[in-house]
């Protein structure tokens, strides 16, 4: 039995041990780390402790709702007893004395934590080149970066290493990886998951998401992490409901015509054809005009910048070693940057998220792609400049504040992934999960191995 076969079918994981199943994933992981470089640290030991747990927990009569699914947490994510590198030199030496709430609630749920992924430094760029803890490689693309800045998350999905994965998304930092590994992933909501124990970015943008290669893993996940964190500033006490019917029949899905013309022709073509899946499927597809796009991605990438260098202008200031030279490029793009300036931008943030709300007054979802060109090379991929390429139509999204959901839907001119976003308004998550499984039941997309 392989890791590949646990992936795809969720009864066959039920005929082995949650020992079983880990130590598959582990060997899996052994032999896989050296050439992907899609992790950070290990915790064999951790994991298998875990999975007793679990099994004990089968044998009593009281499964978990994971009951054992193996994930891998992003290094910017606290578990208790592991370093949290954040991936930078500027966290060497740094141990988690306490679960982040989300890793708690996965525990809780019976999830198997594997150990900590890659990812680009400090959260802070699209292209998981690190030069501290070595280049995540794509496994579906091996010349093309695999995006970031979850890129570990999304390499460790890609090649099963785990069932699912966990990430952070300030700006696109969990689609991009799924988009450019081939996998599903999700942004929630923002305020949906708590951000307890996660070492921030963006505090206005920064949302914890799960990553899979199906949307129902991706959903198994968000069910264990979603809910109300008193204890985290930014939570929000609202209400997701995630038992929507596997179906488009009767949805309208909102096309972005503007956007899909700006895209690279293969990827245009790639989202066209999901699009054909979704009438085909039962939907009504519709055009959306959506007025200052170019506005509002600006506006995203400069927030990020701001409430990035609030966080680290001390340390920049005064141990700019520690950094990468692309962070350090980054962060000085925002190094004019006043409290009036941002102050103008979190306005422009909600004027941003009027708007897309007034467009999903005639559909139920958007449409678009999740990047809009082919997967950059990752020889010499420029952070600051990649990104740039990468991330404008997951800012629309990100600045909304609202869920969105990349799947994959076929390949790009240079035989790399393209994936697809799907978006709803705030709290209707489970329109994204009635989409995005009620695709994947008649496409296979998400199951191919390269």
């Amino acid at each position: 039995m392989t890791t590949s076969e646990l992936v795809d079918d969720p009864e066959l994981r039920c005929t082995l041990s949650a020992v079983e199943a880990t130590q598959l994933f582990l060997e899996r992981i052994e032999s896989e780390q050296p050439r992907l470089n899609a992790m950070i640290t290990i915790t064999p030991e951790f994991a298998l402790t875990e999975a007793r747990r679990v099994d004990r927990a089968r044998v009593a009569g009281r499964p978990l709702s994971l009951d054992g699914m193996p994930i891998v947490i992003k290094d910017n994510v606290d578990v208790a007893g592991v370093p949290t590198t954040v991936g930078s030199r500027l966290f060497a030496g740094r141990m988690a004395t306490a679960d982040a709430e989300v890793v708690r609630r996965l525990r809780a749920a019976g999830a198997v934590i594997l150990g900590k992924a890659n990812m680009h430094e400090l959260a802070f760029g699209g292209t998981s080149r690190n030069e501290t803890f070595g280049h995540v490689l794509n496994p579906a693309a091996p010349g093309r970066i695999p995006g970031g800045s979850s890129g570990g998350s999304g390499a460790a999905v890609a090649a099963d290493l785990c069932v699912a994965a966990i990430g952070t998304d300030t700006g696109g930092s969990v689609r991009l990886p799924a988009s450019l590994c081939g996998v599903s992933g999700l942004r929630p909501t923002f305020g949906a998951v708590s951000n307890g124990g996660v070492q921030p970015v963006s505090r206005s943008l920064d949302t914890v998401g799960p990553l899979a290669r199906s949307v129902e893993d991706v959903y198994a996940v968000l069910g264990a992490i979603v809910g109300f964190d008193p204890d985290d500033p930014s939570s929000v006490d609202g209400h997701v409901d995630l038992a929507a019917p596997v179906s488009v029949d009767g949805l309208r899905i909102g096309i972005v015509d503007l956007l899909l013309d700006a895209s690279d022709p293969a990827v245009a073509a790639c989202v066209r054809e999901a699009a054909d899946v979704f009438r085909e499927l039962g939907a009504t597809l519709t055009h959306v005009e959506l007025p200052g796009t170019t506005e509002a991605i600006d506006v995203c990438g400069r927030v990020i910048k701001a409430e990035a260098l609030a966080v680290y202008g001390d340390d920049l200031s005064s141990r700019p070693e520690l950094f990468e030279k692309g962070t350090r490029r980054r962060l000085s793009l925002a190094a004019t940057s006043s409290a009036s300036d941002l102050a103008h931008l979190h306005a422009e943030l909600r004027r941003w998220a009027e708007t897309v709300h007034v467009a999903f007054a005639n559909v139920h979802l958007l449409l678009l792609p999740t990047i809009p060109v082919d997967a950059p090379a990752a020889e010499d991929a420029d952070t600051v400049e990649t990104t740039a390429a990468l991330v404008p139509y997951t800012h629309l999204l990100s600045l909304a504040l609202i869920p969105s959901l990349s799947i994959p839907c076929g390949f790009s001119a240079g035989e790399a992934p393209v994936g697809a976003m799907l978006a709803a308004r705030a709290w209707h998550d489970g329109l994204v999960h009635r989409a995005g499984a009620a695709f994947q039941s008649v496409t296979d997309w998400h199951r191919r191995r390269y």
